[in-house]
């Protein structure tokens, strides 16, 4: 639309611009072709790309299985040698070996005709079995014959190879009553008879006077060592084989605690003990003692006759200023008696473990101590209050002995003497011996150290016997149990040198070779000890499976999981593929 200007200008042209401008608009969106909305979706993927990733897939799962699995397997699995399970437990239960132990007895009877003497031995042993109620301890008697001469020292047969368990000589005497006599330096019994008492026909019967009172003798001599042995297999599985060796008889309750008494205080048995003694007292003095000669002389006799059983090392030592524990009771003096004592229930805190220098062991065996303590001459005598006696023995561990000095009323003010000599020694030493004997279980009857020694042959060789067989049943057992503990080849090795000693030693046994028997019982007992505390099974007695899934777990957790998600994937593609083709 135009106007004229009134100045005579040029003409003014007015636009509606927003009108224009939509109707513009409007024109072109209507003149503009429609077009289809873009689409988001990915490609088709092509058939070469799929099977590249399969293969890669294919190719991880690949190195898994067969390199990572089998290198898993070999570096991780547990090496367990195979074992004679059921063996080791015939032994443990007592099935294996029904051990025996047949004593041969000699009978020397040189003024007795040998017809006569051949009565005689056969109803001596009809008296010996009907007393005998333990049957893995037989007696066996045999006559002497006039060319076997006999070494009373040894009582070995001279060109024989056996060593008989006693030696019976009858001795013909003008006397009523029948005496015996058995040697102390040797396995020999005297037994005195009156030749009138042989005159009848029933002198040779087994109710005979003689005959009784021989068998009684015997038996008398063996009576410990055979409840000795009954108790050892009765407190194992062994004891089930003997129906007499639950109940023997003719032990005596009061035989049967000593037995269990002096089985419980004595030590474990060992090859090789190590023996301390020391000097203490509670003042300065003494200072010095003979103790080389004091061993020398008292001790080494006894040690030299325990060499077929132990061997045994010595130290010794001094200790001044040893005061009692704080814990301990000081002594009460008895004015009745004039003498200081010590209660009986006292006697376990006598020992000062934590000043005292009393090493506990010292290398690989077994310490047994013993201890002087030389009281001041203020408290001396110094005896135990009830007992009055002067020495004890501390169970499995060792003796004590109190050594007072003599002492007048006028010394009691002055100190102990600066050393002590091997004479003033001797009482104290003997009595070392004796706890000596009782430590290392001993018999305490009879009174003959060679029969006593030769009885603690066949004691111990019952108690390794039982102690090595008990060991591979735990073994056994520990080996059902646990199975990721391994079991290297030295532990078979270990079992089977034991299996077989054992063996060997209840042959030996049965033939009564009892030093060989022992010889292979100790063998077998520390092959067992050694199979059964192997430091390499010790160590992962104590490993369980939570511990691996706690270590592999980090590790193939990041690993496995993409791992399995990709597998899962490419197997529900192929399932699809293959329905689709199916349609």
């Amino acid at each position: 639309m135009s106007s004229a200007n009134p100045d005579g200008d040029a003409p003014v042209v007015k636009l509606n611009t927003g009108t224009t401008t939509a109707s513009t608009m409007a024109s072109t969106e209507a003149e503009a072709p429609k077009t289809k909305p873009s689409s988001h979706a990915l490609p088709p993927e092509k058939p070469e790309a799929i099977w590249t990733r399969t293969k890669v897939l294919l190719s991880f799962w690949a190195v898994i299985i067969f390199l990572g699995l089998p290198m898993w397997w070999k570096t991780t699995s547990i090496y367990r040698a195979a074992l004679p399970l059921e063996e080791m437990m015939s032994w443990a239960d007592g099935k294996a070996c029904k051990p025996a132990f047949p004593l041969e007895v000699i009978l020397r009877a040189p003024s007795i005709p040998s017809a006569e003497a051949q009565n005689l031995i056969r109803a001596t042993q009809h008296r010996l079995d009907d007393l005998n109620e333990f049957p893995a301890h037989h007696l066996r008697l045999k006559l002497a014959g006039d060319d076997q001469s006999l070494d009373i020292q040894s009582d070995t047969p001279v060109g024989d190879s056996g060593h008989p368990a006693l030696v019976v000589n009858l001795v013909p005497e003008e006397t009523k009553a029948f005496k015996a006599d058995l040697r102390s330096d040797a396995l020999w019994l005297d037994v005195s008879y009156s030749p009138s008492q042989l005159s009848t026909a029933s002198s040779t019967s087994s109710t005979s006077p003689l005959v009784s009172f021989i068998a009684d003798q015997i038996q008398k001599l063996f009576n410990e060592e055979k409840a000795t042995i009954a108790h050892i297999l009765k407190s194992s599985n062994f004891g089930a084989s003997f129906t007499g060796a639950t109940s023997v008889q003719s032990v005596s309750p009061e035989l049967a605690q000593a037995v269990n008494e002096r089985v419980t205080r004595s030590v474990k048995y060992a090859e090789k003990y190590h023996l301390t003694f020391s000097l203490f007292t509670p003042g300065s003095q003494p200072s010095s003692w003979d103790i080389e000669e004091a061993i020398g002389e008292y001790l080494t006799p006894l040690l030299s006759a325990f060499a077929p059983i132990s061997n045994f090392s010595v130290d010794t030592q001094v200790q001044l200023f040893a005061q009692f524990s704080p814990t301990t009771p000081a002594p009460e003096y008895d004015d009745s008696r004039g003498q200081w004592t010590l209660k009986q229930e006292d006697l376990s805190t006598f020992i000062n473990s934590a000043e005292w220098p009393l090493s506990p062991s010292i290398g690989s065996a077994p310490t047994i101590n013993f201890v002087l303590y030389v009281p001041a001459p203020s408290q001396s005598p110094l005896v135990v209050k009830d007992s009055q006696a002067t020495s004890w023995i501390v169970p499995q561990w060792g003796g004590v002995a109190i050594f007072n000095l003599p002492h007048s009323t006028e010394e009691l003010a002055y100190d102990n003497p600066a050393h002590l000599s091997k004479d003033a020694l001797k009482p104290a030493f003997l009595t070392f011996s004796h706890q000596l004997l009782a430590i290392l279980g001993t018999p305490s009857t009879p009174l003959s150290l060679p029969f006593r020694l030769q009885s603690l042959v066949r004691i111990r060789a019952a108690s390794l016997l039982v102690s090595a067989s008990s060991t591979m049943g735990s073994l056994a057992r520990l080996t059902r149990s646990l199975a990721s503990i391994p079991i290297p080849m030295s532990v078979a090795s270990s079992v089977s040198t034991t299996l077989s000693h054992l063996t060997a030693t209840c042959q030996l046994l049965r033939e009564g070779r009892f030093q060989a028997a022992l010889a292979s019982a100790r063998v077998a007992e520390k092959e067992a000890e050694k199979s059964f505390f192997e430091k390499s099974m010790v160590g992962q007695m104590y490993f369980p499976d939570e511990h691996k899934v706690a270590v592999y777990l980090p590790l193939l957790g990041p690993i496995g999981v993409p791992l399995i998600i990709g597998l899962l994937r490419e197997m529900k593609r192929i399932i699809t593929d293959l329905k689709r083709r199916k349609k």
